[in-house]
């Protein structure tokens, strides 16, 4: 909820497998979280992501219960309860609107741009929004809510 921790830009044509995303939470992530946030990986770690395949291989699993990381619980085929999907998308589709870009490099900087003007209470709001629509969807049987 303070911000960003890391941006890391997909590689073109990289599947997002397991591997790959392990790979990120050891090499990237963690060190990131290390440095941007000093303390937080002794303080405690709440974590979430989405039930995609890569997220939830046993690899990936067993590295973050290595972490002792609390996982926060994601509802399968849940897709209204990703905060970025409401809050942090938008936000930087609104800031690249209209905008030609030459080049991958040229992408990737506004886009670094776009999150880094973001404000705190963006975050907390995403995260918030996001609790309530948990809280929706499960009054309302389960069913999406938007």
């Amino acid at each position: 909820m303070n911000g960003v921790i890391l941006r890391w830009p997909v590689p073109i044509c990289t599947t997002i497998n397991a591997q790959y995303y392990k790979k990120v939470l050891q090499d990237k992530l963690r060190p990131a979280i290390r440095k941007n946030r000093p303390g937080l990986l002794e303080s405690g770690i709440l974590f979430h992501h989405d039930n995609a395949p890569a997220h939830t291989a046993q690899a990936v699993t067993d590295v973050l219960a290595g972490y002792k990381w609390e996982l926060l619980e994601h509802p399968r085929y849940s897709p209204d309860f990703a905060p970025c999907d409401f809050h942090l998308f938008p936000k930087i589709k609104e800031h690249l609107c209209g905008q030609r870009f030459e080049t991958e490099e040229d992408i990737i900087q506004a886009t670094k741009v776009a999150i880094k003007n973001l404000d705190k209470c963006s975050y907390v709001t995403a995260f918030k929004d996001r609790l309530q629509r948990i809280v929706k969807g499960a009054n309302n049987g389960g069913c999406y809510v938007e």
